[in-house]
C-alpha cells in the first residue's frame, strides 16, 4: 500500500479528504463519486480573458485559428491529468511539492511569477463580471469591479457548505454558460465548410502569433496545474496501488469530459466573432463591449446580446471561485503560511482589482478589452514555470514508483512544455526589439526591462535543469519536526487544576465529561463563562442586567450538581470580550490546563466576532482541549 507522503499541511484542509470515493460500487457511481475537480479547473478555461481572445482571434482572423484552441486543449487534458496524478498519487499540491524540491532562493521567485499570474487570472474575472454587469444592466464599469469584491463572500459560504455543493454551484453556471452559447450559435449560422480549414495549422502574421499565445495562456492556465492538484485531495480514496491506479482512471475522464465541454465554449466564442464579425467585414472587435453591441443588428435578434451578457456574467461569477482557491494553495504551498481564508481570498481579489481600476480611471472604459487580452499573454508566459517542474515531479519513480509517467507520456509533455517555453521566448524577443526600435530613451529598457527577462530565462533554465545535473530531482532535507523522532513512555500528565469555559449549549455535557475525565481526584475546578451582551462590553462588572443574572444562576447549577458528586468547584463570571477575559481568568487562577468547546460560528460570526479559540490559544501558556 502505497502512503501519502508525510507533510506539515494538508491542501485545502477545510475539505481534504471529504467526500468517500471507496464505498460506490460499480463504473458509473464510482466515476460519479469521482467527477468535480475538473468541472472547477475547467470554469478557468472559459472565463472572460478566454473571450478577449477568442473574440479579437475570431473577428481579426476569421476561422484561422480554430486549430489553436484545438491545440491548447489536448495540451490541457494531458497537463492537467499530470497535476490530478501528482495530487492523488503524492497527496501534495503542485506548490508543496516544489517547495520540498526546490531552495528558497528558486521557490520565492516561483512563488511570485504564480502570484502574477492568479492576480492576471483574476483580473480577467474581475472585469469580465463587470463588463457582464454593465452590459445587462448599465452599472458603470467602476462600480461593477468594486462590487466584485463580494465575490470572496460568496467562496467562503460555499467552501463551507462542502465541496459537493460548490461543484454543484459551478456546474449550474458552467450549463448556463453552455446554453447560451448553443443559443449563440444557432443566430449566428457558421459557414461550416470555412470551419473545417481552421483546423490546419496556420499562423497568418505576428499579430497572429500574439493573439494565439494569448488563447493558449487563457487555455492552459498556470494556476489551474496548482489548483487541479489540490481539489482531487477532496476525494478519500483506497491508497493500494489497484485504489490509487482507479482514480488516476476517473480523473482523466473527469478531466476529459470537463475540458471538452471548455473547448466547445471556447470554440463557440471564437465561431460567433468570425461568422458575425470577421465575414460582415468588421475586423477589429478588441472589446467584449463591442461584440455584444454588434451581436444584435448582425444576427438579427435582442436575445443574441442578452445571452451574451449573461453568459459572461456566469463565466466571471464561476471563473473568480477557482481563482481565489487557487491563491490560497499558492500561499500555503510556496510558503507554508495559513492565514485566513477570507484574508487570502480577499488579497488575491484586491490585486486584480487594483490594476483594472487604474486602467479604467486612467485609460478610460475602452481600454479594458487589450488589458484583458494581455492578462492572457501574462499567463502564458508563467506556464514554463508551473509546467516544467510538474513534468519532473511526476516523472521521478523514486516518489511516484510505479505510478511515474511513461516515455509516450512523458515526451508528449515535454514537447508541450518546448513549443510553450519557443512561443513564449519568440514573443518576448519580439517585443523588446519593438520597444527598442519605438521608445525614445531605450536605456530604460535595457535597465529595466532586459534584466527582468534574462532572470527569467536563467530561473528557467535551472529548473529544466537541475533534476538531469543532480540526477532523480533531488528532494530538499525534510525539516527536523517532519524527521521520525524517538518516543519514550511517559506517565499521564496530573491535571490539578483545570479551567473549563461554558456557554450553556449542548457542548457544555460534552466539555464537562471530558474535562472531569483527565483531572485527578483531587483536582480543582473553575467553570467560566462570560457575558458578551452590549451593555457588559460597555459596563463590565457593573452591568445588572437579566441575562447576566440568569448565567449567575447557570453557572451556579453547574456547580453545585458537581458539588453534589464529590467534585472541588469554584465559578467565575466574566464580562465583555472572551478572547480578553478567558486568558486573564486562566491566568489568575493558575490553571495548568483549560478545556473549551468549539463554538459552532458560522461564516459571517466568525467575520465579525472572529473565532474566540484561536485568540485564547495564542493568549494562554498552558495545554488547552478543544472539544
Amino acid at each position: 500500500m502505497l502512503q501519502q507522503e508525510t507533510h506539515t499541511g494538508r491542501s485545502l484542509e477545510e475539505v481534504h479528504s471529504s467526500i468517500d470515493t471507496t464505498k460506490p460500487t460499480g463504473f458509473w457511481r464510482r466515476l460519479l463519486a469521482f467527477l468535480g475537480p475538473a468541472y472547477l479547473v475547467s470554469v478557468g478555461y472559459m472565463d472572460p480573458g478566454n473571450w478577449a481572445t477568442d473574440i479579437a482571434g475570431g473577428s481579426q482572423f476569421g476561422y484561422k485559428l480554430v486549430w489553436v484552441l484545438l491545440m491548447s486543449n489536448l495540451m490541457a487534458i494531458l497537463l492537467q491529468s499530470l497535476s490530478a496524478r501528482l495530487g492523488v498519487v503524492r497527496g501534495k499540491d503542485l506548490a508543496q511539492a516544489s517547495r520540498e524540491s526546490y531552495p528558497s532562493f528558486i521557490n520565492i521567485p516561483l512563488y511570485v511569477l504564480a502570484e502574477i499570474a492568479i492576480a492576471a487570472c483574476d483580473l480577467a474575472e474581475v472585469l469580465g463580471m463587470a463588463i457582464g454587469l454593465q452590459l445587462l444592466f448599465g452599472m458603470p464599469l467602476l462600480w461593477g469591479v468594486s462590487l466584485t469584491v463580494l465575490d470572496t463572500f460568496l467562496l467562503l459560504f460555499l467552501i463551507n457548505k462542502g465541496m459537493r455543493k460548490m461543484e454543484a454551484f459551478v456546474l449550474a453556471l458552467v450549463t448556463i454558460i453552455g446554453g447560451a452559447f448553443v443559443m449563440e450559435m444557432f443566430f449566428a449560422k457558421p459557414d461550416v465548410g470555412e470551419l473545417v480549414t481552421g483546423f490546419i495549422p496556420s499562423i497568418p502574421n505576428h499579430d497572429a502569433l500574439y493573439i494565439a499565445i494569448g488563447i493558449i495562456g487563457a487555455t492552459v492556465m498556470p494556476h489551474n496545474l496548482y489548483l487541479h492538484s489540490s481539489l482531487v485531495q477532496s476525494r478519500k480514496i483506497d491508497r493500494t496501488p489497484q485504489g490509487i491506479w482507479r482514480a488516476i482512471k476517473y480523473n482523466f475522464v473527469d478531466s476529459a469530459v470537463a475540458l471538452n465541454l471548455a473547448l466547445f465554449v471556447n470554440a463557440a466564442i471564437l465561431i460567433l466573432a468570425a461568422a458575425a464579425f470577421y465575414e460582415n467585414g468588421i475586423h477589429n472587435v478588441t472589446e467584449i463591449q463591442d461584440a455584444h453591441e454588434f451581436l444584435a443588428p448582425l444576427l438579427g435578434t435582442k436575445w443574441a446580446p442578452i445571452l451574451f451578457a449573461v453568459a459572461l456574467i456566469a463565466a466571471g461569477q464561476s471563473s473568480t471561485l477557482t481563482g481565489t482557491l487557487a491563491g490560497q494553495i499558492v500561499m500555503e504551498g510556496y510558503l507554508n503560511l495559513r492565514i485566513q481564508p477570507w484574508l487570502r481570498r480577499m488579497i488575491t481579489r484586491l490585486l486584480a482589482v487594483g490594476p483594472a481600476l487604474f486602467v479604467i480611471l486612467y485609460f478610460g472604459e475602452d481600454q479594458t478589452g487589450e488589458l484583458l487580452v494581455l492578462s492572457q499573454v501574462i499567463l502564458s508566459l508563467q506556464l514554463g514555470f508551473a509546467v516544467i517542474p510538474l513534468i519532473h515531479f511526476v516523472s521521478n519513480k523514486e516518489r511516484m514508483g510505479e505510478f511515474a509517467i511513461g516515455p509516450w507520456m512523458k515526451t508528449g509533455a515535454w514537447l508541450i512544455a518546448t513549443t510553450i517555453v519557443l512561443l513564449n521566448a519568440k514573443l518576448v524577443v519580439d517585443q523588446i526589439i519593438e520597444w527598442l526600435q519605438l521608445v525614445e530613451n531605450p536605456a530604460l529598457i535595457w535597465l529595466l526591462v532586459v534584466p527582468i527577462a534574462v532572470a527569467c530565462g536563467v530561473l528557467l533554465l535551472y529548473i529544466t535543469l537541475q533534476p538531469f545535473v543532480n540526477g532523480a530531482a533531488k528532494y530538499a532535507r525534510p525539516a527536523k519536526h517532519h524527521q521520525a523522532v524517538r518516543y519514550e513512555p511517559e506517565h499521564k500528565p496530573a491535571y490539578k487544576r483545570i479551567a473549563i469555559t461554558l456557554d450553556f449549549t449542548d457542548t457544555d455535557k460534552r466539555v464537562l465529561d471530558n474535562a472531569l475525565a483527565i483531572g485527578t481526584p483531587s483536582a480543582e475546578y473553575l467553570l467560566i463563562h462570560i457575558v458578551e451582551t452590549a451593555g457588559a462590553l460597555i459596563l463590565g462588572q457593573d452591568i445588572k442586567d437579566l441575562e447576566t443574572t440568569s448565567d449567575w444562576d447557570n453557572l451556579q447549577r453547574y456547580a453545585e450538581d458537581l458539588r453534589s458528586r464529590g467534585y472541588n468547584v469554584k465559578v467565575k463570571l466574566g464580562f465583555g470580550n472572551p478572547k480578553q477575559h478567558i486568558p486573564n481568568i486562566v491566568h489568575q487562577f493558575e490553571a495548568d490546563l483549560l478545556v473549551m468547546g468549539s463554538h459552532g460560528h458560522k461564516i459571517m460570526k466568525d467575520l465579525v466576532l472572529g473565532t474566540t479559540i484561536n485568540a485564547v490559544r495564542h493568549a494562554v501558556k498552558v495545554p488547552m482541549l478543544i472539544v
